[in-house]
């Protein structure tokens, strides 16, 4: 099993829940946050004073699958949060151990 980190814009969630949705993944724990990468915030202008947002708003994405599904999963969230401009975010993929349902104790695969 392995865990898909997305950290995504706002707008494109989704667009990016239809995506996994459409190759059979259904669940998911969605997080807003704020951060910045190579971008490093922009500035504005508010009530004449110019000022620097360092963080910006950003939503993080976590699904655990099948070892065999981690490249669908992630070729549809790199579909479809894809916008081709700075500040698109990034797909991390890590291992998981071990998942157990909680309610039927379901251990494995079959607790996804």
């Amino acid at each position: 099993m392995k865990k898909i980190e997305a950290i995504i814009k706002p707008f494109k969630l989704e667009e990016v829940k239809d995506s996994l949705s459409e190759v059979g993944i259904e669940g998911m724990t969605v997080i807003e946050v704020k951060g910045f990468g190579r971008q490093k915030g922009h500035t504005e202008i508010y009530r004449g004073s110019e000022y620097t947002v360092d963080f910006l708003p950003k939503i993080k994405l976590e699904v655990v699958v099948a070892d065999a599904q981690v490249e669908i999963a992630v070729s549809a969230i790199i579909k479809a949060a894809k916008t081709g401009k700075i500040g698109d975010g990034k797909v991390f993929v890590s291992a998981i151990e071990q998942s157990v349902r909680i309610r039927t104790e379901e251990k494995g695969d079959q607790a996804l």
